[in-house]
């Protein structure tokens, strides 16, 4: 699953995902000779999704190839990666696949052998509202007992990519005082350890002498973190021991060894370590003593476990040779939660995914990310799927959305803000966007005190995290270098149940319509309910809800990850609500609902869409939908713009957006539009500042207002006159400034006339 099996070709990328064009001529002699030849030219770790573009290998006007204008998918794979390792193994022309179970040697020695449970699944075409895995993912996590949402959202602050090693106390405890001090703008809860107080890997006692107190240092450490309002966490590699450490050298019978007898190799991350035994019990006591160590008497309350694959090498070198690698990992992990407890946040890392889910609160999803966009020298920087780089980060966070709150977590890595990294200002925010709109873990990890008030600005637009995953629209159809360009939330003021949606879905099967089955598939595994008290067994994640009198609306971005500037086109239909989804979000009744009815059936004046980033609006009329026109956009290279996009009501104010949020909707607790007055609620527990964006009929006379902001004289600017259905109307600019002390009217915008 960690991709190492994961092949590439010229019309086709992996890492657990393929995709297939039609264009191929597989009826050639080449082809069917390679075809004999090799039945395994791709292959993936225990799932793969395989799609097709269907009869359109491109549009004509250069826009996005969107995944529901494709062929069907199948999915297929195992449900777990507890018994073995499996692989999904495919020819060249994807006409034929195999699963492969990997005994590695167990038949010879038990009578009991039995696989993973399999799955196979095919999606029809133009059914993809939703990530074509999305019934396999959720099959997976009932499977083995995911919980993602049991423990809270996180964001916090991590030491490894400003200070890498070089950590002590003292630059420790400096930054959770900052962090401290910034509550009031961003809630941090986390503020996590990594590597570099020890001597070795292994000898998890041995803190650098003078960095750390001498009595009690990690426990003194971690009260300091606690003492300032957040969960301290902190970094282990348990499974791994340095070349040279007193561990390695005490027992040399507890490091795997592969078929020729060596130590058997652990990769190289920039330096060569050793992989401990997970069959060995003698290795899992030590595993135990230090993850209860670090909780129970260091008193951290999140573990970031890295290197965890290190169990689990191949080779014959081992205490038990019956066991598979998959059930020696198992047994790992199952060791680490014991000794942890249940309440501890456990974040996995370098971790064979299948094996974790269910065990892990948190994982991460991508490799390192880094101070520049790819790998620089001395790392090759064409490999920038796996080293460390800001590209390789965001390509495998975006593969990987579809796991985020249904198995665990999705940790995407940190985003790094300070002025220390290469990172242009277009890259920082892509970062933060990618970050908000898949609804990762949020980590910063820089010198707080050295990070300017422009670049912490952007995190504020994120926090708070949302707690949904978007659904990325052109995963299986990637041509924006090789990378997912389109996200798209859905937002509303009302909730739909699964039961009402069976309800209201009379299909023809021998006709049935592709659009309303697609939205069927959309609405049943996309739609949260509302609820406080969330379901950690919930696994529908791609809209919020929000305010009531808010309605409903589309939050999308649009990324260009290509090196240049370029003008990027999307299908706008794609965009907006369909027909059931405007079902779904307004409560209108059966009837209404049309099998004939086209996209945006209920928005005949078109919608108002602002883009947070720029903060600008446009109107987009109906016909753009008729006509099937694109969403227009020039970015600059690595740039992305997130989207509002709501349908108009000409004789209704609606909120339009704000700066404050990259949602233009979380950020409000309140929203009332009577005939002479609009009052807005915006949350106050978080100081921010900035502007709200309104429309507002003319006709109601809103164009000569009285504004109030905080109790006090406001201020509103016109910024654009549309003119919807006839009725002329005005989008207003009103700045805020929340201090978040929780005063009366802190955040109350009210506007009259």
């Amino acid at each position: 699953l960690s991709g190492d099996h994961a092949s590439y070709d010229g019309d086709s990328w992996s890492d657990n995902f393929e995709t297939a064009t039609n264009t191929r001529n597989t009826n050639s002699m080449d082809d069917v000779e390679e075809l004999n030849a090799t039945t395994a030219f791709y292959k993936s770790d225990m799932f793969a999704c395989i799609s097709s573009n269907g009869t359109t290998s491109q549009h004509d006007d250069g826009r996005i190839l969107l995944d529901e204008e494709g062929g069907p998918a199948l999915i297929t794979g195992f449900l777990s990666q507890r018994k073995q390792y499996g692989v999904v193994c495919m020819d060249k022309g994807l006409r034929h696949f195999n699963l492969f179970a990997c005994h590695e040697g167990q038949v010879a020695t038990r009578n009991d052998i039995s696989s993973d449970w399999a799955y196979l699944q095919i999606v029809d075409s133009s059914c993809y509202d939703e990530e074509a895995m999305v019934y396999y993912i959720h099959a997976c996590g009932d499977h083995n007992d995911a919980r993602a949402m049991e423990k809270g959202l996180t964001y916090g602050w991590c030491s490894w990519y400003h200070y890498y090693e070089n950590i002590d106390h003292d630059s420790l405890s400096k930054n959770a005082h900052v962090l401290n001090k910034a509550k009031s703008k961003i809630g941090f809860n986390l503020c996590l350890v990594d590597d570099g107080y020890m001597t070795s890997w292994g000898d998890w006692t041995s803190l650098k002498p003078g960095k750390f107190v001498k009595e009690g240092g990690m426990r003194v450490l971690a009260d300091a973190i606690r003492s300032k309002g957040m969960q301290p966490g902190v970094w282990l590699a348990p499974f791994a021991c340095d070349k040279n450490s007193k561990l390695a050298k005490d027992h040399p019978d507890w490091i795997i060894r592969n078929d020729s007898g060596r130590y058997a190799n652990s990769a190289n991350c920039g330096k060569f370590f050793y992989g401990l035994d997970a069959t060995n019990p003698e290795v899992r006591k030590h595993v135990y003593d230090t993850i209860h160590r670090a909780v129970h008497e260091w008193g951290f309350d999140v573990l970031k476990l890295d290197f965890l694959y290190a169990s689990c090498l191949a080779g014959n070198g081992k205490y038990d040779n019956t066991m598979s690698r998959a059930e020696a990992f198992y047994l790992g992990l199952r060791t680490i939660r014991e000794a942890a407890g249940d309440e501890t946040f456990i974040i996995g890392c370098g971790c064979p995914l299948g094996t974790a889910i269910g065990w892990a609160d948190g994982m991460r999803v991508s490799c390192d990310t880094g101070p520049t966009w790819l790998p620089e020298f001395p790392l090759p920087h064409w490999d920038n799927g796996t080293l460390p780089s800001l590209r390789g980060m965001l390509r495998n966070t975006l593969s990987r959305s579809v796991l985020g709150h249904r198995w665990w977590h999705n940790d995407p890595d940190c985003v790094l803000l300070g002025n220390t990294t290469k990172h242009t200002d277009n890259e920082v925010i892509s970062a933060a966007s990618v970050v908000g709109m898949t609804g990762g873990m949020f980590l910063l990890s820089d010198d707080m005190e050295k990070v300017s008030d422009a670049r912490l600005s952007v995190a504020r637009k994120i926090f708070p995290l949302t707690g949904v995953t978007a659904v990325p629209l052109d995963l299986h159809s990637t041509m924006n270098g090789g990378m997912p360009s389109v996200l798209r939330l859905w937002c509303t003021e009302k909730s739909i149940t699964t039961d009402e949606v069976n309800d209201n879905f009379e299909v023809d099967v021998s006709g049935r319509v592709l659009r309303e089955q697609a939205s069927k598939l959309q609405t049943e595994v996309g739609w949260s309910p509302r609820n406080n008290n969330i379901d950690p067994y919930s696994r529908e994640r791609s809209c919020f809800f929000v305010a009531p009198g808010l309605g409903s609306w589309t939050v999308a971005s649009l990324s260009n990850w290509m090196s240049h500037s370029t003008t990027m086109s999307v299908s706008f239909a794609a965009l907006v609500a369909h027909s059931i989804q405007d079902f779904a979000a307004m409560g209108a009744p059966k009837d209404s609902i049309s099998s004939n009815a086209g996209p945006g059936e209920k928005s005949e004046n078109g919608y108002h869409v602002f883009s947070f980033w720029s903060s600008e609006y446009v109107w987009i009329p109906h016909e753009t939908l008729v006509d099937n026109s694109p969403l227009v956009k020039k970015l600059e290279s690595h740039q992305t713009e997130i989207f509002h996009i709501k349908p108009a009501d000409p004789t209704s104010c609606q909120y339009i957006g704000s700066d404050l949020h990259f949602s233009c909707g979380f950020e409000v607790s309140s929203f009332v539009a009577g005939e002479k007055r609009v009052l807005i609620e915006l949350k106050n527990n978080y100081a921010k500042k900035g502007s709200v964006y309104l429309y507002l009929p003319v006709g109601k006379k809103f164009d000569n207002a009285t504004v109030e902001v905080n109790g006090a004289e406001g201020s509103m600017e016109i910024i654009a006159r549309p003119t919807l259905g006839g009725n002329e109307g005005v989008v207003v600019r009103v700045p805020v400034v929340i201090k978040g002390t929780g005063e009366e009217n802190d955040g109350v915008v009210s506007i009259s006339c």
